[in-house]
């Protein structure tokens, strides 16, 4: 595996600064949640509803501006190739990340119907997926970018792999306690599923095709097709689940993302993920203090 040459820095204290790994953090987050809280401002105010051609270009709009936000803010503070958006296999990793995603969640639903918890109902058109698309898609694009992209690729430069991983499925778990519905259980259900899985998919290809396809498809299979809650938030699909059951089970309230089923899912293929990761030689292993930048320009 080759490296990333060590970024060049400029002189003076305010760059030297800027270069900390939490000032990075700090600062990718403050443009990416500028951005997004801007552009849902502007939409609300106009009164653009997701459901709409309007708001099928709001999420155009966000997914433009947050890779704009990324690769400008990478070439300026770091000063190197956004490799991690490598068009190399682009199409093709998140095409395999979008059907990995569809297969995961229907996994995951076929468990629970056949254990009599899931029941479904015909609720809408085919042409009404669209809306549900593109906003799973936008919605990968941002979350992928400022979890994976930012937070878990700079904590994996001087934490390690391990390290970096833990701490990313953690605060991406606890960045949905404040959805509606949520409970202890269910950050913890999400920061094992879908922190670990996502972080998986990033250290497997040490690029963001991948995570962004298979959280997108999961978001659109649960909302857009099930029409279960999606961590929490009301959706309208093709077909309504209603969910009965132990929550701990069902997901409850939350929707199925709250499941031991999803859990389990998840975390079987993230393990697969892993051990392919491993044996190509993409674990970075615990270094201090500060290690040469590990390399996302894999084949």
């Amino acid at each position: 595996m080759g490296e990333i040459a060590i970024t060049s820095r400029r002189p003076g204290r305010v760059w030297s600064i800027l270069q900390n790994p939490l000032s990075r953090i700090v600062l990718f987050a403050f443009a990416l949640a500028t951005m997004i809280s801007a552009i849902g401002w502007l939409s609300s105010t106009a009164g653009i509803a997701s459901r709409s051609a309007a708001g099928i270009g709001v999420a155009v709009l966000q997914i433009v501006a947050t890779c704009a936000i990324y690769v400008g803010l990478v070439r300026w503070l770091e000063q190197r190739r956004v490799v991690e958006f490598g068009r190399h296999r682009a199409w093709g990793e998140f095409g395999a990340g979008f059907a990995l995603g569809l297969a995961l969640f229907g996994i995951t639903m076929l468990v629970l119907y056949l254990s009599g918890l899931a029941a479904f109902e015909h609720a809408a058109a085919w042409p009404g997926l669209i809306y549900p698309l593109a906003g799973a898609i936008a919605t990968a694009f941002f979350e992928e970018i400022a979890v994976r992209g930012v937070l878990f690729r700079i904590v994996e430069e001087h934490l390690g792999t391990w390290l970096a991983l833990a701490f990313s499925a953690a605060a991406f778990g606890a960045l949905h306690a404040g959805n509606p519905g949520a409970t202890v259980t269910s950050s913890i259900a999400i920061a094992l599923e879908a922190g670990v899985l996502l972080a998986a998919a990033y250290i497997y290809t040490r690029r963001l095709w991948l995570a962004i396809g298979l959280h997108a498809a999961w978001n659109f299979a649960e909302g857009g097709i099930f029409g279960a809650d999606v961590s929490g938030i009301d959706s309208h699909g093709l077909l309504a689940t209603r969910l009965s059951g132990p929550p701990l089970v069902s997901g409850g309230s939350f929707g199925p993302e709250a499941s031991v089923v999803a859990v389990a899912v998840c975390l079987i293929s993230a393990v697969v993920l892993l051990s392919l990761a491993w044996r190509q030689s993409r674990i970075v292993a615990l270094r201090f203090p500060r290690p040469r930048a590990v390399s996302s320009d894999i084949a």
